[in-house]
């Protein structure tokens, strides 16, 4: 049965999704490629935190064998990777040397995937250091912890990332504040990116997401609902037949406005999904019939109303 929807505050995001979103019958691998994935990570996460610190010394090294260690976890869980762009030279060095970052927010590997990419700072839950897995990665990569049920502790988040962005570094947020299931998606608050206009620093919109074996996008690497965390690694290290896809788009200026910027970025990152940009509204985007949960809410009068933050 599904569960009324929870916030701390009126502007607490939330998702509709649920582990009815997940596919149904999905391919999976057989025992013996499950046991050699198991075993594949354990030396992964082993040995992640040496990589990290033998290149502590050189920031480049560091920062190569971070994304090393995070490739040969991706490989564990079993996720080819594949990465587009098509940006100029001019475009690309707008965001070399400190940028933020903007996804959308489908699951736990989602840091994983982007660490393969490119090793960043991540604004992630605060709990997310005392996870399985992922909370060695996050501890390695410097993680700014953010508890959205607290809004009173958001202006101090977005400083630390403007801090570090003027310092040099990349920090990657999740907008959409919560996870959503990859086909059904979540308006981008604009609060962390105001980040990007206190340090004049231009953001680059990353659009990711997961394709299964026929290359369509996937729902089954998705984090969401009453589903614990290592419920969620034992289900993915099982699938077959996944790939990320991420795809770096042309960097946007971040302006004046957080909320002008939220929307640049929304319109760069979503523009396969049908909807032309001048009449795309700044909404949450999912399918009524599926995610029971939002849809019970907007029907409820006293339901509270997300409003961007």
């Amino acid at each position: 049965m599904t569960q009324p929807l929870v916030r701390a505050h009126a502007w607490m995001p939330s998702s509709p999704c649920s582990d009815g979103c997940l596919p149904k019958n999905p391919p999976t691998v057989r025992r013996i490629v499950l046991v050699l994935r198991i075993a594949a990570a354990i030396a992964a996460f082993a040995l992640l935190p040496l990589l990290v610190v033998l290149g502590v010394p050189f920031p480049r090294v560091r920062h190569a064998l971070t994304r090393l260690g995070a490739r040969m976890l991706l490989l564990a869980i079993g996720i080819d990777l594949t990465v587009l762009d098509a940006r100029s030279e001019r475009e690309r060095s707008r965001t070399a040397d400190g940028a933020l970052h903007v996804s959308g927010h489908i699951s736990w590997t989602d840091v994983v995937v982007l660490t393969a990419v490119r090793p960043s700072t991540f604004v992630a839950r605060a709990d997310l250091v005392d996870w399985p897995l992922l909370g060695r990665l996050a501890r390695a990569m410097k993680v700014l912890p953010i508890d959205r049920a607290r809004l009173r502790e958001l202006p101090a988040v977005v400083d630390q990332v403007a801090d570090r962005i003027r310092a040099g570094a990349s920090v990657v947020v999740f907008p959409e504040a919560t996870t959503w299931c990859g086909l059904a998606y979540g308006s981008l608050r604009p609060a962390l990116l105001q980040a990007a206009i206190d340090s004049e620093t231009w953001v680059q919109p990353i659009r990711l997401r997961y394709l299964g074996r026929d290359g369509e996008p996937t729902t089954a690497t998705c984090f969401v609902g009453d589903e614990t965390i290592g419920a969620s690694i034992g289900r993915i290290f099982r699938l077959a037949g996944l790939r990320a896809e991420v795809e770096f788009t042309a960097p946007e200026a971040p302006g004046g406005d957080r909320h002008d910027l939220a929307r640049r970025c929304e319109v760069a990152i979503r523009r396969d999904d049908g909807v032309e940009p001048a009449e795309r509204p700044r909404k949450d985007v999912y399918d009524p019939t599926v995610h029971e949960m939002m849809a019970e809410a907007e029907r409820s009068p006293s339901a509270p109303a997300v409003a961007a933050a």
